[in-house]
């Protein structure tokens, strides 16, 4: 009886720790010098801007802005709203706007690799989301297989943090990515 309360007791710190680190695991960020930047649709005041960062770093000569071909915002489309807001850009003439029609990040890696095909790129730094840089990097290497890609995490702590506990919607955001990290790994990858 005592072997297996010990066993139990190991058992529920081993889940505990993995519970406290799950914020942790679904972030990598290890952006590499690239031939283009992409930087994923949603999260518009953080994602651009670190995108933006990376160009002026130096790490690719380009950036591509997804932006979602049917959105709105109010009674403006989101797509003449991405080209205006790159045309007031000092890096215009390296930036444009990739159409996406997808809703899913499987469907967008799919209308990324329409955007890049005519550029002839091997190399791609993807900027997205802090909790969404482990699903995305997955999701379009196996999607473009032809293509490198590395990912740059857009940090921003009122949407998530790595202590998801702490706040509520870092717990939503955690428990929301993992289940879309799951059904990737399981199912969607695979179809």
């Amino acid at each position: 009886m005592k072997a297996a309360r010990t066993a139990l007791i190991a058992i529920a710190i081993i889940f505990l720790a993995l519970l406290m680190t799950s914020g942790q695991f679904l972030i990598v960020n290890q952006p590499q010098k690239s031939d283009v930047i992409v930087v994923l649709a949603g999260e518009t005041e953080r994602r651009p801007e670190h995108g933006l960062e990376l160009l002026r770093e130096g790490l690719a000569p380009r950036l591509i802005l997804d932006v979602p071909a049917q959105a709105r915002i109010y009674h403006w489309d989101q797509l003449e709203l991405a080209q205006k807001y790159v045309q007031g850009l000092p890096e215009a003439a390296v930036v444009s706007v990739c159409p996406i029609y997808a809703r899913s990040t499987k469907g967008e890696a799919q209308g990324v690799s329409r955007c890049l095909d005519p550029m002839h790129v091997r190399s791609v730094l993807l900027v997205t989301s802090d909790f969404h840089t482990r699903r995305t990097l997955s999701t379009f290497k196996r999607m473009i297989p032809q293509q490198q890609f590395s990912v740059a995490a857009a940090f921003d702590d009122r949407e998530f943090g790595t202590s998801w506990w702490q706040r509520r919607q870092w717990s939503k955001v955690n428990f929301d990515e993992w289940l879309k990290l799951v059904w990737w790994e399981l199912v969607e990858r695979w179809r």
